[in-house]
C-alpha cells in the first residue's frame, strides 16, 4: 500500500516541477519559449495562465494530501509494534542496577 502512495506522490512531484517551469514568472521564462509571447493562441494567454495555476494549486493540495495518507497507512499499522516493543522494554528494565562503581580488589605484590 506504502509503494502505491510512493509511486503517485513521485508521479505528482514531477508534474508539479513540469507545471511550475512552465508558468510565465514576470520577466518571461519556458512559457514564453513555447509561444507565451505570441498574441495569436489557442485559448489565449490568460486562459493558459489560469490553467497551469489552477493545476499548480490542485497538484500541490494531492500532494500534501497523499503524504498525509501514506503517514497514517505507515504509523496507523505500527501501533501492535511500539505496544510489543514497550513490553520488551520493561521486562529489561526489571533486572536489578547496581549504582555502585565496582572497585577492584587490591592485589598484593606476590602474582602466582
Amino acid at each position: 500500500m506504502f509503494n502505491i502512495f510512493l509511486v503517485l506522490i513521485m508521479i505528482i512531484a514531477v508534474l508539479l516541477i513540469i507545471v511550475v517551469m512552465v508558468q510565465e514568472p514576470k520577466g518571461g521564462g519556458l512559457a514564453s519559449t513555447f509561444g507565451g509571447g505570441s498574441g495569436a493562441q489557442i485559448g489565449g494567454v490568460q486562459k493558459t495562465t489560469d490553467f497551469l495555476d489552477k493545476s499548480t494549486w490542485w497538484l500541490a493540495i494531492l500532494m500534501v494530501v497523499l503524504i498525509l495518507l501514506s503517514n497514517v497507512t505507515i504509523f496507523g499499522n505500527s501501533g501492535a509494534t511500539s505496544k510489543a516493543l514497550e513490553g520488551a522494554n520493561d521486562q529489561n528494565i526489571e533486572a536489578p542496577i547496581s549504582t555502585t562503581p565496582e572497585t577492584p580488589e587490591p592485589t598484593t605484590g606476590d602474582n602466582k
